[in-house]
């Protein structure tokens, strides 16, 4: 494992680069310092890059929070989103656990993740007893973000209803405007310790790398992925055999703080092996 400053020794080696959002490109709330500035020089460099995030809404709606925070279309080939692919999903049902599915929807996240259905057959409904399944999107505008016990009554209400869950995001945690606070990958990890049936859709399932990698249209020995999360950015690159860069100023800062674990302890405890990794998405 290499430990580099920035990007761009990589960006010799890699035509192409899958790219996360959250922890990499911005905060929530605005674009790290020194990230459109790489993205520039990939351009520059006439490498590719595709966005993939594990964010629950549809990728228009990402591209239009991104443009928001100065991070414009024309730096980047295309954008996926966990959001996207389950839209797609639900939209098509030709996986069968999808196509068992029945129409009336209850929404477990706030009004901004509503694009996930919208403008397919599905019915969405206020109580889960008149629902036939849960899509989690995260945590709705209705409870405190920060805290798993706020959403066990909901939770509980759903499995009551013996309803099967749809994961928009295998998220649990992301640092929003330098707090963290949960994602629906944590209200699914609550929901399956109350007994109910979960499938997940994004990283690090390798399903989500197949439309990524279309855009590219390049062999996978010279791609990379870059992310700041293990378990879903380097592990879902490994699942698909790509290399990966890993970004430590993201999720994974705190337990890095201070030298009291490093870098190659925490991929080695999770089984990952990236081929770098840079303090931040920056050139350099």
């Amino acid at each position: 494992m290499r430990h580099l400053p920035g990007l761009a020794r990589l960006a010799r080696d890699y035509d192409g680069f899958i790219v996360d959002l959250w922890g990499v490109l911005h905060d929530g709330v605005s674009a790290y310092p020194g990230a459109i500035e790489c993205l520039m020089r990939l351009r520059a460099a006439g490498r590719k890059v595709v966005l993939l995030s594990n964010a629950p809404r549809r990728a228009a709606a990402a591209e239009a929070a991104m443009a928001a925070m100065g991070i414009r279309g024309t730096l980047y080939d295309g954008m996926m989103t966990s959001g996207e692919a389950t839209w797609r999903m639900l939209r098509d049902r030709d996986d069968p656990w999808f196509a068992a599915l029945g129409r009336r929807v209850f929404h477990l996240g706030p009004e901004r993740d509503r694009n996930v259905i919208e403008g397919l057959d599905y019915q969405r409904v206020a109580d889960p007893q008149a629902a036939d399944f849960v899509l989690n999107t995260g945590p709705d505008d209705e409870r405190d973000p920060t805290r798993i016990e706020e959403f066990t009554p909901v939770l509980a209400a759903c499995r009551s209803a013996r309803l099967d869950m749809i994961c928009a995001n295998p998220d649990r945690v992301v640092i929003r405007g330098g707090v963290r606070v949960l994602c629906a990958g944590a209200l699914a990890d609550r929901y399956q310790e109350l007994g109910g049936a979960v499938r997940r859709v994004g990283k690090p399932d390798p399903a989500i790398y197949a439309p990524v990698l279309a855009m590219l249209g390049l062999a996978r020995e010279r791609v990379l992925a870059v992310g700041d999360a293990l378990e879903t950015d380097i592990a879902g690159a490994a699942s698909v055999s790509i290399a990966s860069a890993w970004v430590l100023g993201g999720i994974h800062s705190e337990r890095l703080a201070g030298g009291q674990e490093t870098a190659e302890e925490l991929a080695r405890l999770a089984g990952l092996s990236p081929v770098a990794t840079l303090p931040a998405f920056v050139w350099e």
